[in-house]
């Protein structure tokens, strides 16, 4: 059985190699936060409450979400044991029978196939978006 060690860090390698960040969805709260207190504000006091309303939501709001916006690595290596388990799984089914003796060769395999990087990917891609209903960007 191969090391799920090398597996996570082959996934921490491909998501590095194509800077994807991850969002939890805590982010629905910090935009409900400060539409909410936007629309409090012009409830309250007019034009001008919903300006201030706008700019004190939208403070709370990224303090709310801050610390949320995650390198995909950064993630991955957080993941619980179980949760890693679950991916170990996901990612072992499209490499199949391939051997390896290193995290090393590991990596230049999968790197060196188009095909097969594409599929890993998309299996973490997959689990992340589905199991942690995180979204994902590319950074630029």
């Amino acid at each position: 059985m191969a090391p799920i060690n090398d597996v996570m860090k082959l996934c921490c390698e491909l998501s590095a190699n194509q800077q994807i960040k991850t969002t939890v969805k805590g982010s629905m709260k910090g935009s409900a936060a400060a539409g909410g207190l936007a629309f409090a504000g012009g409830m309250l006091g007019g034009p001008l409450g919903i300006a201030v309303g706008g700019a004190v939501g939208g403070l709370l709001g990224c303090w709310m979400t801050s610390g949320q916006f995650k390198p995909l690595p950064q993630i991955i290596m957080e993941l619980a044991p179980q949760q890693q388990q679950r991916l170990y799984e996901d990612v072992l089914a499209i490499l199949g029978n391939m051997q390896w003796t290193d995290l090393a060769q590991l990596t230049a395999l999968v790197m060196g196939n188009s095909t097969m990087k594409q599929q890993v990917t998309a299996a973490l891609l997959g689990y992340i978006t589905k199991e942690l209903q995180a979204e994902v960007h590319y950074v630029d």
